[in-house]
């Protein structure tokens, strides 16, 4: 493959935006930051017209493949008719009443433009509804790049601490050490640890904020009864449990992570797979805590939230992923579970230690040390070596696969026999080519 163009428009970028990308992430590409043209299904085109099955999905938002049209129809219908009030539209009330209907936490919802936004919103609110300061999280989670939850995202062994007394590292230069000092981290996974400190500090802590699946860090499964002791947990000492489904959310199933594994959160928050792609962020919860925000004691504003383009496409994507007892939405599981095993069955062939891991349509792929333990948290997944998962991202991209360079990989509802047998060729071209190297 060949990525003139793509170099010539970053060189072309960097002189005017810093380092020729807008969101930091997309800096880690090989060869370089990747410039894109269009994308169709399960599939993109990068500006020098190389072809690839995309199991990036603009990092999640593209659950129901790039351009689905039910969305984009609703888009366009509302484009004619405004882009924004600062008053309210049917569409929003269509929108919530799809996210209460089917969230087991929802019985209010709020809309906003982001992840992180959301999540920002939520914590104030478990603030305001407890009277706490302190919010516990857990080591290498992603919760958005706000200062006041930005800490500890990643898990460098070297720094992090014991398991008991770990370091709250910040995630930037800049970030001032007051924002952390109502922060309680942990690794995730360990019951034991969390019982520990609310039985020391429990009537301090206003709420736990987790990921039900560590999505963005390996994509760990929760160990049996983990999600339900941290209910249990809150519950006994009068915090709020509050998941963060920004990318779980509508993705693991129609009732999200909350559903797929029966555990039922005071606050959720919600982004990638809501809208079909379009910008829309949102946060929902029990009503005794969301009518705070009604009372404005507690604040939440936003000029662009629930702007009535993004309302249609937040209504159009929940009535596709929901239509037909969300038969896309299992497809799509499906679908990833034969790559899954597809992809264990290869390594198996071929000796090679691969890794796979995740949940739905929601996978992770890397390579395990000899002797190192399995992944349960992000201090395990630390271990797994990162060089030769970046080498097989690679592989795979000259194979016209496109994944994350971490080895997460998101399956779309748009993925299908076709794209599953070209990549399981891919992948055991991809890991013939390593062995050969070494």
């Amino acid at each position: 493959m060949q990525f003139e163009n793509s170099a010539r428009l970053l060189e072309r970028a960097r002189k005017v935006i810093p380092g020729g990308i807008n969101s930091n992430v997309r800096a880690l590409w090989d060869p370089h930051p990747m410039f894109y043209q269009r994308g169709e299904g399960a599939r993109v085109w990068d500006v020098d017209g190389n072809e690839y099955i995309d199991y990036v999905l603009g990092r999640g938002p593209a659950l129901l493949g790039h351009s689905p049209k039910p969305v984009l129809d609703a888009v366009a219908e509302q484009l004619h008719k405004g882009l924004i009030y600062a008053g309210q539209t049917e569409l929003e009330v269509e929108a919530a009443e799809l996210v209460c209907k089917f969230t087991p936490c929802a019985e209010r919802v709020r809309f906003t433009s982001s992840g992180s936004e959301s999540v920002h919103a939520v914590l104030r609110l478990a603030r305001s509804a407890t009277g706490r300061l302190k919010i516990l999280r857990f080591e290498s989670a992603y919760h958005g790049w706000f200062d006041n939850i930005a800490w500890s995202g990643g898990c460098p062994l070297d720094r992090v601490g014991s398991r008991e007394r770990p370091n709250i590292l910040p995630s930037s230069e800049g970030q001032n050490p007051l924002d952390a000092q109502n922060l309680i981290v942990l690794p995730w996974n360990d019951l034991g640890l969390v019982e520990k400190v609310f039985a020391e500090q429990g009537d301090q802590i206003a709420a736990i904020i987790t990921e039900p699946l560590m999505a963005n860090n390996g994509a760990v499964q929760p160990k049996e009864g983990f999600l339900q002791g941290l209910r249990d947990i809150c519950d006994k000492y009068g915090a709020l449990l509050i998941f963060d489904e920004v990318i779980t959310g509508f993705r693991l199933s129609l009732a999200s992570g909350q559903g797929y594994y029966g555990v039922t959160p005071d606050l959720a928050t919600f982004a990638k797979a809501i809208a079909g792609g379009m910008p829309v962020g949102a946060f929902a919860g029990k009503a005794q805590h969301m009518d705070r925000l009604g009372t404005l004691k507690t604040v939440h504003a936003g000029t662009y939230n629930a702007m009535p383009m993004m309302m249609a496409a937040v209504k159009a994507a929940l009535l596709m992923l929901s239509a037909d007892d969300a038969m896309l939405l299992k497809r799509a599981a499906a679908t990833a579970e034969q790559l899954r095993q597809g992809f264990r069955a290869i390594a198996r062939k071929m000796e090679m230690p691969v890794d796979v891991r995740g949940a739905g349509p929601i996978m992770h792929v890397s390579f395990l040390p000899p002797g190192s333990a399995p992944v349960v948290d992000s201090r395990t997944y630390a271990q797994t070596d990162a060089a030769k998962t970046r080498r097989l991202f690679r592989e795979l991209q000259r194979r016209g696969i496109r994944s994350t360079p971490a080895g997460l990989m998101f399956v779309s509802t748009e993925h299908g026999e076709r794209e599953i047998e070209q990549t399981l060729t891919a992948m055991e071209g991809a890991l013939k080519a390593m062995m050969n190297a070494e």
